[in-house]
């Protein structure tokens, strides 16, 4: 198939990637996962095909994540699970290369920034530019960050979560974290072989987060039965779970974010603190989907918190709102945030 350019933005997390096509809204939403024959180095599957295999490989086969806590952990897959998508969404051949925004943690340092770059380029893209995770998520989240007005962003994905306060298009105050989703699986694996000497897997922990996960107490308990190895006798076992445990599970994690915000509202100016007391708190990300998430940051905070309409999609979306202005982007930075474009 034979096309023009297209401007793509890309949020490129640590569980999934997001392509937005300008004009087409988001295309695409697969697994941050490649499979590979050991023997050969060919790449088998990318996206949903490859994260059906994580766990479940023979010994010349290895399904990875290239990216961990929101940078790139291993390039070569990286840049060839980006061409893999770019060539799903742009349909094939294209007569110019496309322009791309892709997003990164506000944490991020110059190394990882180039990185992130020259993965992009090497995968098909013309022009490369990027943008904080945050700014995106306030812009995908309907915020209008171009006033002189303070806007508190949590953005609670795979790898990472990013809270900055947005003001006059630009980051005031942020921070990044290295607890995320991540984590949050990590924690149940944690918490089953601590309390029940049961070891389930990734997958498993993910089911449990999604099914059964909260932060903040429910009003009625839910259970699902979990399936794993016993450690004791090394048979399987089968466990009944409930939320009230999961709350347990996440302590740890969950008081990391919390401190988190707690710490950029305490940098804050007082000003843009008082906007934000008007205004509230805008949660983004799959994590802020776990049950509860929002009423617990409110609760510690004083201050008004709500879930973004579209979690998931809210940084990509704004990554894509965010192509209308690609044509400013004529030197290192523009207006908005500290975005960069690198050749």
């Amino acid at each position: 198939m034979f096309s023009l350019a297209k401007d793509i933005g890309i949020d490129l997390g640590t569980a999934s990637v997001l392509v937005y096509v300008k004009g087409k809204g988001v295309v695409l939403n697969e697994p941050s996962v490649v499979a590979i024959d050991k023997n050969t180095g060919r790449l088998l599957k990318v996206g949903a095909e490859a994260q059906a295999m994580l766990g479940r490989t023979p010994g010349n086969i290895v399904a990875i994540r290239p990216l961990r806590e929101g940078v790139i952990s291993d390039y070569d897959m990286t840049e060839r699970m980006l061409k893999e998508f770019l060539h799903k969404v742009t349909g094939g051949f294209s007569l110019f290369k496309p322009r791309v925004i892709i997003c990164v943690p506000s944490g991020i340092t110059e190394v990882e920034e180039r990185a992130v770059v020259d993965a992009g380029i090497q995968a098909g893209a013309r022009r490369v530019y990027l943008i904080e995770e945050p700014v995106a998520a306030a812009i995908g989240a309907g915020l209008d960050i171009a006033k002189p007005d303070g806007n508190m962003v949590v953005d609670i994905g795979g790898g990472t979560t990013d809270i900055a306060v947005i003001s006059l298009s630009g980051v005031v105050e942020s921070v990044s974290i290295k607890v995320a989703g991540d984590q949050f699986n990590e924690s149940i694996v944690k918490y089953m072989r601590r309390k029940h000497n049961v070891l389930v897997g990734e997958r498993t922990a993910e089911l449990m987060k999604i099914q059964i996960g909260c932060v903040f107490p429910k009003e009625q308990e839910t259970c699902i039965d979990v399936k794993g190895r016993c450690l004791l006798t090394g048979l399987p076992k089968t466990l009944s779970i409930t939320s009230t445990e999961m709350l347990e599970a996440f302590e740890e994690p969950v008081e990391r974010i919390l401190e988190a915000i707690h710490g950029v509202l305490e940098r804050t100016p007082p000003e843009l603190v008082a906007d934000i007391s008007n205004n509230g708190i805008v949660m983004t990300g799959g994590g802020s989907l776990i049950d509860g998430f929002d009423k617990l940051v409110e609760s510690r905070t004083g201050i008004q918190t709500i879930v973004a309409a579209d979690a998931i999609s809210c940084v990509a979306e704004g990554t894509g709102k965010s192509l209308d202005s690609v044509a400013s982007m004529t030197d290192g930075t523009v207006n908005l945030s500290r975005r960069k474009q690198m050749n």
